[in-house]
């Protein structure tokens, strides 16, 4: 099978979903003329032209609500921020408009939009643009909330999302771009709220998703030195959440440590935490254990960013404490 960039299957999936379905246009800053901030829309200006892929001003809020209504009259928006943190900017037509319409319409609108970009640190960008806001979205009722973590899960889950009739949020990561993986030529498709077992074992279960998941793998493979057993698991999807997936993995391993890189409080590691405690409870042998970010903004130094962001020391020695009740 081919090998690609994670950029690369972005593209194919946008790419693939326009020449399937003219509603289908991208809208954001830069994905024109300079072929996206990360290379990601390159050339496709050049293939479906400046009415189907067009440069925005800087105004998040202006082009979000654009989208919005492009969607209630049928179009098939995909909005890209630079960075979720100036999604912000746009958050009232997330939230109020595209998350809530449908509802508020008594069914009469749907909003088939995408918006889609880069969430969490990208290394030395400091505290304002290198927040996590996965869980800030999948508060929301009438959201979809999708964080891949490969490039096959990417293209999959891209497609996927371009053809649902609801609004999807889909987070990449600016340190992910780069990423090679092996993405079919053929066509396929990963249905949104559907986790993945990456590795699997028997001890322990370790539950991530999007970056984080290199963590947890890692983590996994330093455990194996020690002949501990953990299985993997890649959410992909934040809202919804594949409980089922987390809940048959514990009853096989008995141990769970959530690894994310969000802060603590609300996060979707709390949120899992509650669900196992009331679905299998009976089958935990140790308390749940989570790894963030720590609770602060991010600093600049590289040395105080180690520190406060999940890594492999902090995920085995959580993965010990369960497994040896310290």
């Amino acid at each position: 099978m081919r090998v690609i960039q994670f950029r690369e299957a972005l593209r194919e999936a946008m790419s693939e979903e326009m020449r399937r379905d003219p509603r289908v246009f991208l809208m954001g800053e830069e994905v024109a003329e300079y072929n996206g901030a990360y290379k990601v829309s390159q050339g496709m200006l050049d293939e479906f032209g400046p009415e189907r892929v067009i440069d925005t001003p800087i105004s998040e809020l202006g082009f979000a609500g654009l989208g919005v209504g492009a969607a209630m009259n049928g179009l098939r928006p995909i909005i890209e921020f630079m960075t979720f943190n100036f999604s912000l900017v746009a958050i009232d037509q997330v939230i109020n408009s595209a998350a809530k319409m449908y509802s508020m319409s008594g069914g009469q609108y749907n909003v088939p939009i995408v918006f889609r970009g880069p969430t969490g640190n990208a290394g030395q960008l400091a505290a304002q643009h290198s927040q996590n806001f996965e869980n800030w979205y999948a508060n929301c009722p009438g959201l979809k909330v999708v964080v891949p973590s490969t490039p096959y899960d990417a293209k999959g889950l891209l497609k996927t999302a371009i053809r649902d009739d609801d609004p999807v949020i889909f987070m990449e990561s600016e340190l992910m771009y780069s990423d090679k993986g092996e993405v079919p030529e053929e066509e396929y498709l990963i249905p949104i709220g559907v986790a993945d077992i990456k590795r699997p074992g028997n001890d322990v279960t370790i539950v991530s998703f999007g970056k984080i998941i290199k963590v947890a793998l890692a983590a996994a493979q330093e455990l194996e030195k020690e002949g501990i057993s953990a299985e993997v698991i890649d959410l992909r999807s934040v809202r919804p959440i594949d409980y089922a997936a987390v809940v048959e993995s514990v009853k096989k391993t008995n141990r769970l440590v959530i690894v994310e890189e969000a802060w603590p409080l609300a996060s979707i590691s709390s949120e899992i935490t509650y669900h196992i405690q009331k679905h299998a409870f009976d089958y935990l042998d140790a308390p749940v254990h989570r790894i963030t970010s720590a609770d602060a903004p991010l600093p600049y130094a590289p040395t105080l960013i180690q520190a406060i962001l999940p890594n492999v020391e902090r995920t085995v020695k959580a993965v010990k404490a369960v497994m040896y009740r310290d």
